[in-house]
């Protein structure tokens, strides 16, 4: 079995081929705008949990998942043709409500300060200009 160390590598490694395919080779509209946030390989390699975010939030996860499932079996050999190992791990892909829940505690953070959404450059201008 790898260490813990060679498990991180080989995960940072998938992570950033499976973020550089889908923003340069993937042409499925579903998933354009997606971002990977982590990858946790198993300590026997058989699988890859890919994790995934989009800028529109949960409103489309199912969308982007199904996508991610239809072209799972190209983004293996794929990356597999990338990363030399022996067996590679079948992906198996999960919705990463993270960047959704910092934002909304950003957001009630920033009630609590009393503070309103950031102005934008323009409305900062006194109005005599």
């Amino acid at each position: 079995m790898p260490s813990a160390i060679r498990l991180k590598r080989i995960s940072d490694q998938i992570k950033e081929d499976l973020s550089e395919m889908l923003v340069r080779e993937i042409a499925d509209p579903r998933l354009s705008g997606i971002s990977v946030t982590d990858v946790r390989v198993d300590r026997e390699l058989a699988f890859a949990d890919v994790f995934v975010s989009a800028v529109e939030g949960q409103a489309r996860s199912k969308e982007v998942l199904a996508g991610l499932q239809h072209a799972a079996g190209f983004l293996r050999s794929a990356l597999a043709g990338r990363i030399e190992l022996r067996t590679f791990p079948r992906l198996r892909f999960h919705w990463d409500p993270t960047p959704e829940r910092a934002d909304h505690i950003e957001r009630l953070l920033a009630s609590l300060r009393g503070e309103e959404t950031p102005a934008r450059p323009e409305e900062d201008l006194p109005a005599d200009e």
